[in-house]
């Protein structure tokens, strides 16, 4: 099993949930870097633990118009990064202005199609302009990372972009989302836990952490009418093939 998304720099003793993730059968994670510090941070877990990798990217509400991502572009030849992101749009929060979140998006999309690597799209409260930006500067791998829009499904789909959800998926006024993963096609869907983030119903008040994605996973399968070990087999082939992993 795989976690595709988790912020391990953010949790107190990533070795130890790393180890917790093991036990639990998730032998991948990919964790996440927004912004310089993070970056710096992550990257000696990366290098430290087998079975982890990077994702590397600046963060919408960490976006600033004269922002300096020539180091985002070394840091992407590192073997163990396997994608740009989580780079993208949020409207709801509004942190950064949207004319900087736009610029800082599009110049990490053409950082990603240089390199070659996947984007791992944050998106939030901004469909049209997400899809917009994608549809005109990268024609590369695109993850939808914690999916919580069902309107930008169909395109998602047309498109062959992944759809990842995370915990979210499993709270029980998230029917819209356990639609949208009933119709995401087999081979298009990932999980994740954006630990320590949207810890899953069944731990909900604890801080989230890779070991938990089962519980994602399980609760995707029983939305889909699959087994959770075939659905976790199918996500651990997806997210190989996506992030082009080992």
């Amino acid at each position: 099993m795989i976690d595709t998304h988790a912020h391990l720099d953010a949790l107190d003793d990533p070795a130890a949930a790393i180890a917790r993730a093991r036990e639990a059968g998730v032998t991948r994670i990919l964790t996440i870097g927004t912004d310089p510090t993070s970056w710096a941070e992550m990257l000696p877990i990366v290098e430290e633990h087998e079975g982890v990798y990077g994702v590397a990217g600046i963060h919408p509400h960490e976006a600033a118009s004269d922002f300096d991502v020539d180091v985002l572009g070394r840091l992407l030849a590192h073997p163990k990064i396997v994608a740009v992101g989580e780079i993208g749009l949020d409207y709801y929060r509004d942190y950064a202005p949207r004319d900087a979140q736009t610029k800082t998006f599009v110049y990490q999309l053409g950082l990603a199609k240089r390199a070659r690597l996947p984007v791992v799209i944050h998106n939030r409260a901004a469909d049209d302009d997400t899809a917009a930006v994608i549809r005109q500067w990268f024609d590369g791998t695109v993850v939808l990372h914690c999916f919580s829009s069902p309107a930008l499904l169909p395109e998602a789909v047309e498109r062959g972009w992944y759809v990842s959800f995370a915990g979210n998926v499993t709270y029980a006024n998230a029917e819209d989302l356990r639609n949208a993963a009933r119709a995401v096609p087999a081979e298009l869907i990932l999980a994740e836990t954006d630990s320590p983030y949207l810890a899953p119903q069944p731990v909900r008040g604890r801080t989230n952490e890779p070991a938990y994605v089962v519980h994602t996973v399980t609760a995707l399968a029983e939305a889909r009418g699959e087994k959770p070990d075939t659905l976790a087999a199918q996500i651990d082939v997806n997210a190989t093939v996506a992030f082009g992993l080992p």
